[in-house]
């Protein structure tokens, strides 16, 4: 990998993450586009590592923009914030079900949904499905009061961590699903998606730390057999290239974040619901062309 790939995947991952259009799908895409983790087995294995570990730049970027958030569930785990507490909990009771799910499924996942064709799919699904809402909600205006995050109940976050386990399925989007839970109990769209993130953090973390201790499993050279993911990674990028990648999801996740909470609260989902449908039907169009394989 060079250095420019690892930036270009970095500044990828940072940018979408937290955007409901799919830091996975669009991974996928730009590693097939450069011909990274096409090999090999083990080239795939390290690939698919190197895009989950540089989600820790994201994770560093989040924690700082919500670093009052944090603060507030580490004062509660003291005894000294009872808000902070309750937080903290609510983020557990919506990590467990993809911490559940996750572990049952996780090679399934990766073994059968990990193409082309599902991102695209559920691309263009996601898509089509943000549009229908959006269209539902101006024909339905809801006036209703919205929840802060304050007033969030731990039976209602369950119901968001349910649905967060739908965007294993890659492309779909797990912020997509996190802040359209978030809307659909009743939170105001800043509590909607501040929870997502926090969420994200909690969930990130937990899949980075899992991918770094996991001992590789791919067929490849000998050394994959003996040593964890993270070393096979690095064995086949290197350590550079893993801060470069690292850096620039930080940064650009910083600046993404910033911009999102604003534009939905002005503007709503509905433009990412078309870009979705524009992605998904372009890199159709390139597998049906033979421009790369499925």
């Amino acid at each position: 990998m060079e250095h420019w790939q690892s930036l270009l995947l970095g500044l990828i991952e940072g940018i979408t993450e937290f955007l409901p259009i799919s830091s996975t799908g669009h991974l996928i895409v730009a590693q097939r586009l450069m011909g990274i983790g096409t090999i090999s087995p083990a080239d795939k294995e390290a690939a698919d590592a190197f895009a989950i570990c540089i989600q820790g730049g994201a994770i560093l970027a989040v924690l700082g923009l919500y670093w009052k958030h944090v603060k507030q569930m580490l004062l509660g785990l003291i005894g000294k914030d009872p808000g902070g507490l309750k937080l903290l909990f609510n983020l557990i009771a919506g990590f467990l079900p993809a911490a559940v799910v996750g572990l049952v499924l996780h090679h399934w996942i990766e073994d059968h949904l990990f193409g082309l064709w599902p991102v695209v799919t559920s691309w263009m699904v996601g898509g089509v499905a943000i549009l229908a809402a959006v269209w539902w909600r101006k024909k339905n205006p809801d006036t209703s009061n919205k929840r802060e995050l304050g007033h969030l109940t731990w039976q209602l976050a369950l119901i968001i961590g349910l649905l967060q386990c739908v965007a294993m399925w890659p492309g779909t989007s797990r912020s997509l699903m996190t802040i359209a839970g978030g809307l659909l109990v009743g939170l105001t769209v800043r509590a909607a998606v501040e929870y997502s993130f926090l969420l994200g953090v909690l969930t990130l973390t937990a899949a980075t730390a899992k991918t770094a201790l996991d001992k590789a499993h791919a067929s490849g050279p000998e050394f994959a057999h003996h040593f964890g993911t993270a070393k096979l990674m690095l064995h086949q990028f290197g350590a550079a290239n893993l801060a470069i990648g690292g850096i620039a999801a930080m940064v650009s996740a910083f600046l993404a974040v910033k911009w999102l909470v604003g534009y939905l609260q002005r503007h709503g989902l509905a433009v990412f619901g078309i870009y979705r449908v524009a992605i998904g039907g372009i890199v159709a169009a390139l597998i049906l062309t033979h421009t790369f394989s499925a």
